[in-house]
């Protein structure tokens, strides 16, 4: 878990960086907003918010190609 935790924090900062205008969006994102007040997290679903996050960079590449 530490070392998913660690790549999502990675990749949330190259986001911020690299992509300042899709990091803006991650909070409008419904699948960043747990529906519960305390969620548990699994590594299951550590390394599916890390594929999407890893998927958004790819789709937001693909759209602002020159």
């Amino acid at each position: 878990m530490k070392e998913l935790l660690s790549e999502i924090t990675e990749v949330l900062l190259h986001i911020k960086k690299d992509y300042p205008t899709l990091y803006r969006h991650l909070d409008e994102n419904p699948i960043t907003i747990p529906n519960v007040e305390h969620p548990k997290m699994s590594s299951e679903e550590l390394q599916r918010y890390l594929s999407i996050l890893n998927n958004l960079i790819d789709k937001h590449k693909q759209n602002h190609k020159n």
